[in-house]
């Protein structure tokens, strides 16, 4: 009976350790730091970047002027700035979108975004990850990774059709969809951009836009364009 009452104790131990270790961490000023392996909630701050460590669970992350980085087997809801960048490292899982408004975003292989994943000004990579929402953004150059999936489609918005300002880039907007990357849904431009598609991958209806095959493991270089 002692055994069982002392194993009842270190069960419930157990389990009031992990409650207190999902915890929240608000700022107004300051960077947001996580400990590898941590269980947190939300993740918020005005000014600083925000930094999801290795093996972190947390719930939405966001911030105004900062970057997100997040590292390997990170588990999230949400990414959101306004001003920064957004880098998630291998397998992860986010269950929600990935958005930045002037800031570039790189997934890298292994992940999975349960939402959109969208910018304004910056670009954008993704490598064999896949994005159960769409794909959006108006200035700077996509690459659908190889080995990528969009269930979703493709958008490029026209230049200034968003609630914000953004700075118009006079070089011509590469889209490149990678070598058996898929983009199920539409690829719609609304700017004029060059869409270069692997003879390997395998995309939607395109409107707006001419696609250029190649078969070369990358694409072009940009002075072919």
């Amino acid at each position: 009976m002692r055994t069982l009452c002392l194993a009842l104790v270190l069960v419930a131990f157990a389990h009031a350790g992990s409650a207190l270790a999902a915890e929240d961490i608000v700022r107004t000023n300051g960077a947001v730091a996580t400990t590898a392996g941590g269980k947190y909630d939300r993740l918020a701050t005005t000014n600083g970047s925000i930094r999801l460590a290795d093996g972190v669970t947390a719930g939405p992350a966001s911030t105004v002027n900062g970057s997100i980085t997040a590292g390997n087997d990170v588990t999230g809801e949400r990414l959101s700035t306004v001003n920064g960048s957004i880098r998630i490292g291998e397998r992860a899982r986010i269950s929600g979108s990935v958005e930045t408004v002037n800031g570039s975003v790189l997934i890298d292989r292994g992940s999975r975004i349960g939402g959109d994943v969208g910018n304004v000004n910056g670009a954008m990579g993704l490598i064999a990850t896949e994005v159960l929402g769409d794909i959006e953004m108006s200035n700077g150059d996509l690459t659908v990774g190889i080995g990528s999936h969009v269930h979703g489609g493709v958008r490029v918005r026209k230049a200034g059709s968003n609630w914000m300002p953004i700075r118009v880039s006079t070089r011509r907007q590469r889209v490149i969809i990678g070598p058996g990357a898929v983009v199920e849904g539409p690829l719609a431009f609304e700017r004029e951009v060059v869409l270069y598609v692997h003879d390997t991958a395998r995309i939607g209806e395109v409107t707006g836009a001419e696609p250029v095959r190649y078969s070369t493991p990358t694409a072009p270089p940009r002075g072919e364009d």
